[in-house]
């Protein structure tokens, strides 16, 4: 970033973090999270080389904060599903915190490599693979067509290659 950049990135930061972070404070009860998320959308910004001289600040911010809680309450949202879920088994067959703290990861990862699909993309890939539901059950489910439920899989099945691989050339 050249130096006019890194100025402009200052006086983008001074201008509009304490309004951001009172917006941040309204979706969230935890005053430290909506910093950190005040934060993470500044250096998202800094990573756009043309964003420091936007005309509409507040509108980029609101847009990046908007897309990070998203992630943010999507990621509690699946940590408690598993955490409750965890609670429901006997302690003898509780994985160690260490373990614990690896598939709370993997969750993150397929989370973040699902979350590129539509919803009912998402949805029928994991009925799918985690519910073993057939194609007549999930088109059934999502009132959608099977030669859908057929492509929302295939879409879910490249983003799992993509997740492994990389994109294809």
């Amino acid at each position: 970033m050249s130096g006019t950049n890194h100025e402009l990135a200052g006086i983008l930061y001074r201008d509009h973090r304490d309004w951001l972070l009172g917006w941040l404070r309204k979706s969230l009860s935890c005053p430290h999270r909506a910093e950190d998320l005040s934060q993470d959308t500044f250096v998202r910004i800094l990573g756009k080389t043309d964003a420091v001289q936007m005309r509409e600040p507040r509108a980029l911010l609101t847009t990046i904060a908007k897309g990070l809680l998203i992630d943010y309450f999507r990621r509690s949202a699946l940590e408690r599903t598993y955490l409750d879920e965890l609670s429901a088994l006997p302690e003898n067959v509780h994985p160690d915190i260490e373990e614990q703290a690896l598939v709370l990861e993997s969750l993150r990862t397929i989370d973040r490599m699902l979350s590129t699909l539509s919803s009912n993309a998402r949805a029928a890939f994991l009925y799918n693979r985690i519910d073993n539901m057939g194609h007549a059950e999930i088109a059934e489910r999502l009132g959608v067509s099977v030669p859908r439920v057929r492509q929302y899989l295939a879409q879910g099945l490249r983003q799992c290659y993509i997740a492994l691989y990389g994109e294809p050339t």
